[in-house]
């Protein structure tokens, strides 16, 4: 076994072996163990940065919360209207779900997301349901932009695409979708996403 470092470094190992182990080999192998195993530490290394296995697997989430973040600021700045950006974080926010099946499994999980006991590190990081926010806030300014001058709440028609969205991401991962079309073609779930958008703020060109 190596020898373990004395520095916060290690924390940042931990995360690097599990953001790994969840985008190789999915959710189910990411054990404290195999994390400790894969960063060179032992097996109860992990509790000198994280007081549960589960803020563990939060930090582990949030890197994929800044990685998908990271994509969308990528596509949509390049795009020149509020509805191009919007077209734009869909499409990025549904092809990171398919490129990265594990990382998008872990990011919304349930027991991760609704629970208060979460926070990472010693010193209590924010909750990983509040990692959601800021794509939420993209959804909700775009949408506000595009459906300008009607009498509604962006905030509700924002929830309601992403919905839509993550939707179409998880029934498409799981065959469901492709099953029910009789095809898996990417020109296929383009289709779905673009009917998705169209349906929430309507044609782009009615």
């Amino acid at each position: 076994m190596s020898q373990e470092p004395d520095t916060s470094s290690l924390r940042e190992r931990l995360i690097d072996a599990g953001v790994e182990l969840v985008l190789t080999e999915g959710t189910a192998a990411l054990g404290l163990r195999e994390i400790a195993r894969r960063a060179g530490v032992s097996h109860g290394a992990p509790r000198r940065y994280f007081p549960t296995h589960h803020s563990l697997l939060s930090a582990i989430a949030r890197r994929g919360f800044a990685d998908l973040g990271a994509r969308v600021a990528a596509t949509t700045d390049e795009a020149a209207t509020p509805r191009a950006r919007l077209d734009a974080l869909a499409r990025t926010y549904v092809g990171y779900a398919l490129e990265r099946r594990g990382m998008f499994e872990l990011m919304f999980r349930h027991d991760l997301l609704d629970s208060e006991k979460h926070a990472t590190g010693g010193g209590g990081g924010a909750r990983l349901r509040e990692s959601t926010l800021p794509m939420f806030g993209l959804f909700t300014g775009l949408v506000a932009h595009c459906r300008a001058g009607e009498d509604d709440r962006p905030d509700v028609a924002a929830a309601a695409l992403w919905a839509n969205l993550h939707g179409i991401a998880q029934l498409w991962t799981s065959e469901s979708l492709p099953l029910a079309l009789g095809t898996s073609s990417p020109e296929s779930l383009d289709a779905l996403v673009t009917a998705a958008l169209d349906a929430h703020l309507g044609p782009v060109n009615p």
